[in-house]
């Protein structure tokens, strides 16, 4: 079964991540058939626009826990091999030649937050929730924080990174994570489809270069950044404390810095 799906109707794609009973959580398929869906779809002449979705209750609910359970014995290497397929996804869906719509319902925790921050525009309704949660677990948002630092700024990074605590649909617009917030799944559709017309108003390639010159303007070294952060992720996973953080949320217990 394939865990992402793509549709292409009247010039705007459709990419849906399909694991509703696994709240749309990342393992190494996961992000291999976005990394791919991208790209194709990056250079289809027939698409101009694409909205990325998720079936079931959740955008994205971060890492799978069974992934988590394999990453546990990594070693510091295969972590870093590991996690620049998430990196890498990441970076296809930035910087994919095509305006990207996220379309959020529900939960995005974790790396679900680094997918909605890589795309150009994001939208959610307000019952959405959001949570940078990885040092609850003895991690780091390692990979997802150019990203998401690129969209909140150094100071909201800072809280939410370092308290993990869960936000709302409204605040993520506030912070900037997101850009408009609406009361139901059918406004929320509404607002995309306004957003589609002018979108596909606008000229193709034209908007393939705007993207390009942000992102030269910008200064962002991401070669040299994906390097360091998936080194990071990595000397944190094999770590004593994530190991035992990644080894406690598994076995569903308080880590031993939880105290009582």
């Amino acid at each position: 079964m394939d865990y992402v799906s793509r549709i292409v109707c009247d010039d705007v794609a459709n990419i849906t991540l399909n694991r509703p009973e696994l709240h749309n959580a990342f393992n190494e398929v996961v992000m291999a058939e976005l990394t791919e869906a991208f790209t194709t779809v990056g250079a289809e002449d027939n698409v101009r626009a694409i909205i990325l979705r998720s079936e079931g209750k959740s955008f994205c609910a971060g890492a799978d826990v069974n992934w988590m359970k394999r990453m546990v014995g990594y070693s510091i290497e295969e972590n870093v091999e590991d996690a620049n397929l998430l990196a890498r996804m990441l970076r296809t869906i930035r910087e994919c030649p095509k305006p990207v719509i996220a379309r959020i319902h529900g939960a995005a925790i974790g790396g679900g937050v680094g997918l909605a921050a890589a795309c150009d525009i994001a939208v959610a309704v307000e019952s959405g929730v959001f949570c940078l949660s990885e040092v609850k677990l003895g991690i780091i948002p390692a990979v997802i924080s150019p990203f998401v630092l690129e969209k909140i700024g150094m100071g909201n990074m800072r809280r939410y990174a370092l308290t993990a605590e869960r936000f709302s649909a409204a605040e993520a617009k506030r912070i900037g994570l997101i850009h408009e917030v609406l009361a139901s799944v059918e406004e929320m559709d509404a607002w995309i489809e306004a957003q589609l017309k002018l979108i596909l108003s606008n000229g193709p390639e034209a908007m393939s270069m705007c993207k390009r010159v942000l992102d030269e303007v910008s200064a962002i070294d991401w070669d040299r950044i994906q390097s360091l952060t998936t080194r990071r992720i990595a000397e944190r996973r094999v770590s004593s404390e994530g190991q035992e953080g990644l080894k406690s949320f598994l076995e569903k217990k308080p880590p031993n810095w939880a105290g009582s």
